[in-house]
C-alpha cells in the first residue's frame, strides 16, 4: 500500500471535481477530500448515488459539496462549456480534477469485440476525459497549485489478452496524462499524474473477476493515501508520474 499520512487540513479551501463520484473509488475519494477540507464537486450520471454521497459528506460536517448530474457517454460539447461556466461563476477556479469514471466493456478477444462496444468504452474512458480536461484547463490554470489525477490500470501499462477496449483506453489515459504533464511543466502551477488502483473491492472489479472473493481485496477507503497525496500540496512538483495505490 502507498504510504502517506495526510494532515487533517491538507485540502482546506480547495475546490476539487471528482468524476464517477457516486460509488466505489470515486465516492471514497470525494469523501476523503471533503474530510480534509475540500469543497468537492460530485460528477456522475446517477443523481441518487451522488445525493447519497452528498448527504454523507454534509452529515459529517465537512464543506458542502455540489452534485453535478452529467452523463459522460452522451454529453455534447456545449454541456462541457456550461459546466466550466458554472464552476467559474460559483468558485472562480478549480484546484483539482480526479478522472475516476470508467466503464469496462466486454472482456473478449479483439476478434470478437464489436465496433459499437469498442467506441462506447473509448467515448467514456477517453473522449469524455479529454473533453473534460481541455474544457477545465483554463480554470485549473487559475489555481495556485492545481492537480489533475488520471485513473489508469495495470492493463494500461502492459497489454494483456482479452482486456480489449478497456486496456486500450487505459493506454490512452497514460498518454493523455504524459502529454498534459509535459505541456504544463514550465507554463502553469499545475501537475498531472496517474494512479493504478490495483485490485479493489468495487463493482467493476466484481464484473471483471466474478469468481474472485472480494474480501481478499482492500476497500476503496483503504487505498486513499495516494489519492490524497497527489491532490494536496505535498506532491507539488511531482509531474508526469505513474503511481500504484498498492
Amino acid at each position: 500500500m502507498f504510504e502517506y499520512s495526510a494532515r487533517p487540513d491538507l485540502l482546506n479551501g480547495r475546490v476539487i471535481l471528482v468524476t464517477g463520484a457516486g460509488r466505489g473509488i470515486g465516492a471514497a475519494a470525494a469523501k476523503a477530500y471533503a474530510a480534509h477540507g475540500a469543497t468537492v464537486l460530485l460528477l456522475g450520471k446517477t443523481e441518487a448515488n451522488l445525493t447519497q454521497v452528498y448527504d454523507e459528506i454534509e452529515a459529517a460536517g465537512h464543506p458542502q459539496p455540489v452534485v453535478i448530474p452529467f452523463n459522460l457517454e452522451t454529453a455534447l460539447p456545449h454541456q462541457y462549456d456550461e459546466l466550466a461556466a458554472m464552476i467559474e461563476t460559483e468558485f472562480g477556479h478549480l484546484d483539482g480534477l480526479l478522472h475516476n469514471a470508467s466503464i469496462i466493456g466486454p472482456r473478449t478477444p479483439l476478434e470478437q469485440l464489436s465496433g459499437e462496444n469498442f467506441m462506447r468504452v473509448m467515448q467514456v474512458n477517453v473522449n469524455a476525459m479529454f473533453m473534460l480536461t481541455s474544457t477545465l484547463l483554463p480554470l485549473l490554470k487559475l489555481s495556485k497549485d492545481a492537480s489533475v489525477v488520471f485513473t489508469s490500470s495495470s492493463v494500461g501499462r502492459k497489454g494483456r489478452a482479452y482486456w480489449g477496449a478497456y486496456g486500450v483506453s487505459k493506454f490512452a489515459t497514460e498518454g493523455l496524462m504524459q502529454t498534459l504533464a509535459d505541456e504544463v511543466e514550465t507554463v502553469a502551477p499545475m501537475r498531472a499524474n496517474s494512479i493504478n488502483p490495483g485490485a479493489t473491492r468495487t463493482s467493476m472489479r466484481a464484473q471483471a473477476y466474478p469468481g474472485e472473493n472480494p474480501l481478499n481485496n482492500p476497500t476503496p477507503e483503504e487505498i486513499m493515501p495516494v489519492y490524497l497525496y497527489l491532490m494536496g500540496p505535498d506532491s507539488t512538483g511531482v509531474n508526469g508520474q505513474a503511481f500504484n495505490a498498492q
